[in-house]
């Protein structure tokens, strides 16, 4: 996200914060489907791995596109994966997790053309910070914390569509038996 890019207005904040939230509640209750319809039909959904490095290395922490990623999915794959877990073959997730999705600093900018072509000028880019509790059977829990990157557009009924998604997790080697969590 640039700093040169206009913030957006407190109503339009305030809107990205309740969709962030209604995002978060979809995902904690298992309405995976429900949670597809925020989605953008172009959608791009990528969550890079990272690795230590050096200072002066830093720029080569986080993998370039191409390179090894977590996830790399659109809506059609994301869509693929939650038909996944209701036919009964998804074992990682039967019984199913319960999460809690937290979400906040939530810094909401327009875009800029001349910056970001690509997107319109009533895009919005928006950054958040999330920490996503997992608990699965009895004894198996997980804390995944990080940062969000995102482009929100309008749908055609108005509301807010999210674009592009970039997911950065603050650890570098994940702990989890799985990640079948949605961020």
């Amino acid at each position: 996200m640039t700093s040169t890019a206009q913030r957006a207005d407190r109503d339009t904040h305030f809107e990205v914060e309740q969709f962030y939230y209604e995002e978060a509640a979809l995902l904690d209750d298992g309405r995976y489907a429900d949670w597809l319809e925020l989605l953008a039909d172009d959608l791009d959904y990528w969550m890079p791995t990272r690795t230590n490095r050096l200072r002066r290395q830093q720029s080569l922490a986080v993998a370039a596109r191409g390179e090894a990623a977590f996830f790399d999915e659109t809506k059609e794959s994301l869509a693929w994966r939650i038909r996944r877990f209701d036919s009964g073959m998804a074992w990682a997730e039967d019984p199913p997790s319960r999460t809690r999705h937290l979400v906040t600093n939530v810094m909401v900018r327009h875009n800029d053309p001349a910056e970001n072509p690509e997107f319109t000028a009533a895009d919005l880019h928006v950054r958040s910070t999330f920490l996503v509790y997992r608990n699965r059977l009895e004894r198996e829990e997980n804390v995944f914390a990080g940062s969000r990157t995102d482009v929100l557009r309008r749908g055609e009924d108005g509301g807010l569509r999210v674009a592009r998604r970039t997911v950065l997790l603050d650890q570098n080697v994940l702990l989890a038996k799985n990640i079948s969590t949605f961020f």
